[in-house]
């Protein structure tokens, strides 16, 4: 009886005669998609910065600045790093904006819920290579 072979663009699992399967990679996967795989993530990070931006709480500017400094696209991690953003973030207004009537805390969150289809068939778009 012939022990299953399962091929796949990624690499191959096997059984082996010991009854544990083997998984093999094929070599120029990672080559030839990371350039994909890393558009994307830059897409999914520069978005996030982009449209949290009209949600996120503004007196000077310094907390959406830092939101830009504190990211490098790419990398898929998001963040501000004012030393009061932690705080902006968790403390509800207890008055309304002056600068705006979306801007205040969870803005991440708020953005998520909003925007979350669209960052999603983006990058599919871009690691499949449409775009």
């Amino acid at each position: 009886m012939a022990k299953p072979i399962i091929d796949t663009p990624r690499g191959t699992i096997m059984v082996m005669p010991n009854g544990k399967a083997s998984l093999t990679f094929k070599t120029n996967f990672q080559s030839k998609h990371q350039k994909k795989f890393t558009a994307a993530q830059v897409f999914v990070d520069s978005e996030v910065l982009r449209l949290c931006e009209p949600l996120t709480p503004l007196l000077t500017s310094m907390l959406i600045k830092s939101g830009t400094l504190g990211t490098v696209p790419g990398e898929g991690v998001v963040s501000w790093i004012a030393p009061y953003s932690h705080k902006r973030y968790y403390t509800p207004r207890k008055t309304p904006s002056k600068t705006g009537a979306q801007r205040g805390p969870y803005w991440f969150d708020r953005m998520k819920a909003a925007h979350e289809k669209y960052l999603r068939a983006g990058a599919k778009k871009i690691a499949a290579g449409e775009s």
